[in-house]
């Protein structure tokens, strides 16, 4: 198939060319998209529920982990940097991948990070929730689901009507959240480190922190596998400053250099407090606590800080909180984007006349991922857990899909410069050659039931293995629907970037 010559125009005789919906331009800055980049990936909650995981399979080593797992999210940082730069679409992988490798793999990355926003907003609002509640000493209402899944809901529906009611509004909010989510993790890491050099950690086994434990491979490369399985994923999310591409200042450029900025923030932020926690609570408590995940800091937290344990609590309520905000934002947009490109209905494009959001489509994610978060919670808890393990596949999927594509998409310039061919051929491939690498270990690992929260066998196979299937199944036959209902969307041609395009900015 010939290539055709692209740039940021719609491709013609689309919907997207007709119609043309206006997000509002210039709502926020770099600032703003950095702030939200690093909100979407909910550092205190990620930290909290990997770290003792992490620390019974690699010990000591975590923070090496930690630091090696940044290494893909880096490199795919840099295919979404330089996609953004060519093509500034609120729909990120969904419209490269069209672009560059045509609308069936295209609608299936969209697709994939759709489901995304509707496994986990649920659950971020129900741990905003617990931990608001514990900070307050309700614990009783904390553990009561009657109580706390309701209050989950009406989280979602009041975050989402600030998502609509604005991307400056959804903004403010998500600075305040964010500075209060550092502040409570730096103090306590200030805290933890404190008493490990003042010799006392009381009951337990506090350790002097060693620059060794910066190593990743330590433990060897099966822990190590291991522990990138877990690690890699604690940066996901930082793609959402990408997706407000057509409502931030400077849009060909400040939305990418944000997502690249988070993910070296969050490293910052995983190391330090990562390190804090290892060497307050010694590696035999975190490894013995792996299974009470996100609520080992609140058990860390009434040691650490006495009395004062609630901000400890509060950040990872804060960060929960901010994180069900921002999460609904890639899913919103790419859903505006399908639809306006003709790949979904179009009545998921509407533009609200007032506050210029996606208002349909925004709403849509948070009722589907209401319904689920409800629906898998009559299940029980472990079915809720287990559609969080398989987040894991939906997202090395679309991360791999947009480094190939930018790798593909420019591929006439990769070797017109050093710069080209690392930073947007080979840097890219990589990143998603080592993602491809961790799906497949993925879903060896949760082809076993035994590894599975609830250890169930369904068909055979381990729960999240079949949820992550399932949903790509339902994905394809809806695919394959719209197909047949409209086809001017699949009529798309692959193409690559314009030359003049990146003659300007080599310039």
């Amino acid at each position: 198939m010939s290539d055709d010559i692209e740039g940021t125009s719609a491709a013609p005789g689309t919907p997207e060319a007709a119609a043309s919906p206006s997000l509002k331009a210039n709502a926020i800055g770099f600032l703003d998209a950095l702030v939200i980049g690093l909100n979407a990936t909910s550092p205190a909650y990620s930290l909290a529920a990997v770290i003792g995981p992490l620390v019974a399979l690699v010990g000591i080593y975590a923070p090496g982990v930690i630091l090696a797992s940044f290494v893909p999210m880096l490199l795919i940082a840099s295919a979404f940097y330089f996609l953004n730069k060519a093509d500034q679409d609120a729909g990120t992988t969904f419209s490269w991948v069209t672009r560059a490798m045509g609308p069936w793999a295209g609608w299936l990355g969209g697709w994939a990070i759709m489901m995304t926003g509707v496994l986990v907003v649920g659950s971020l609002a129900d741990v905003a929730v617990r931990f608001g509640l514990l900070a307050v000493n309700l614990d009783d209402w904390a553990d009561n689901d009657a109580v706390r899944q309701p209050l989950a809901v009406a989280v979602i529906v009041l975050l989402t009507a600030l998502c609509v009611i604005g991307t400056e509004t959804s903004a403010r909010v998500q600075r305040v959240l964010i500075l209060l989510q550092v502040t409570f993790l730096l103090v306590f890491a200030g805290v933890a480190i404190g008493r490990v050099y003042a010799d006392n950690t009381g009951d337990l086994d506090g350790i002097k922190p060693e620059w060794s434990w910066l190593n990743p491979f330590g433990e060897g490369g099966a822990p190590l596998t291991a522990g990138l399985l877990l690690g890699v994923f604690m940066y996901w999310g930082w793609e959402s400053a990408v997706n407000l591409t057509e409502e931030t200042e400077d849009s060909a450029s400040a939305p990418g250099r944000a997502g690249i900025w988070s993910t070296i923030l969050l490293l910052a932020t995983y190391l330090s407090v990562g390190i804090a926690v290892v060497a307050y609570a010694g590696t035999t408590f975190l490894a013995d606590n792996a299974d009470e995940e996100e609520s080992i800091f609140a058990l860390l937290a009434g040691e650490a800080m006495g009395g004062w344990d609630w901000v400890v609590l509060l950040a990872v309520s804060t960060s929960a909180l901010a994180s069900t905000q921002t999460t609904i934002i890639p899913a919103s947009r790419t859903l505006l984007s399908m639809a306006r490109r003709g790949a979904l209905p179009p009545a998921f494009a509407r533009i609200h006349p007032r506050f210029r959001t996606p208002d349909i489509a925004t709403w849509a994610v948070a009722i589907v991922a209401i319904i689920w978060y409800v629906v898998v919670n009559q299940i029980s808890e472990n079915a809720l857990f287990d559609s969080l393990t398989a987040l894991s596949l939906l997202i090395a999927f679309y991360y791999a899909l947009t480094g190939v594509a930018c790798a593909i998409f420019y591929r006439h310039h990769l070797t017109e410069s050093a710069r080209n061919f690392f930073l947007i051929g080979l840097g890219p491939l990589v990143g998603a050659g080592l993602l491809a690498w961790l799906l497949v270990e993925s879903v060896r690992d949760m082809s076993d039931p035994a590894n599975s929260y609830s250890g169930d066998s369904w068909f055979g196979l381990g729960p999240p293995l079949v949820i992550g299937i399932g949903i790509v199944i339902v994905g394809i036959v809806i695919m394959l629907v719209w197909r047949l209902r409209t086809g001017a969307f699949w009529a798309e041609r692959r193409s690559v970037v314009d030359p003049a395009l990146v003659a300007r900015k080599e310039s």
